[in-house]
């Protein structure tokens, strides 16, 4: 599996640049909404632990790669944020479909993380989990064994 994407700088960035390198890629719908924020903050927070043991960490969403500065500079974010404006990462993934919210259905960005091994592999995914407290989850299962 590989993707190119605009990073947050304008930087075409591919996921095979890590080949060698565990990753792990997480969809958010919309940067400065209270749970994208939160969920990119506490992730950001433990960025030098994942780092420290082998990880690089990648964020991607619909938004425009202005808006991805933004949130990265207003904020501090280590990670990288890349722009997935047509969504087509997002559907290769899987974590773009059908959502319901009140009971209505649409289709949208569904919150999803995705471990990749040294090979571009995925090796664990979390699906429709939820924003706040998912950085300690992940670290818990990746880090703790």
């Amino acid at each position: 599996m590989d993707f190119s994407l605009l990073n947050q700088d304008e930087v075409a960035i591919n996921l095979s640049d890590f080949r060698g390198k565990k990753v792990i890629v997480f969809f958010y719908p919309k940067a400065f909404t209270p749970g994208c924020t939160k969920q990119n903050c506490e992730l950001s927070e433990n960025y030098d632990k994942l780092l420290d043991n082998g990880y690089v960490l990648i964020g991607i969403s619909p938004d425009k790669c202005e808006k991805l500065a933004k949130f990265k500079n207003d904020y501090n974010l280590n990670q990288i944020l890349l722009s997935d404006e047509n969504k087509e990462v997002a559907k290769l993934f899987g974590a773009w479909g059908i959502k319901k919210n009140y009971g209505k259905e649409y289709e949208g960005l569904i919150r999803s993380c995705f471990v990749l091994d040294e090979n571009g592999e995925i090796i664990k995914e979390y699906r429709n989990h939820k924003a706040t407290g998912f950085a300690t989850r992940l670290m818990k299962d990746l880090l703790e064994k």
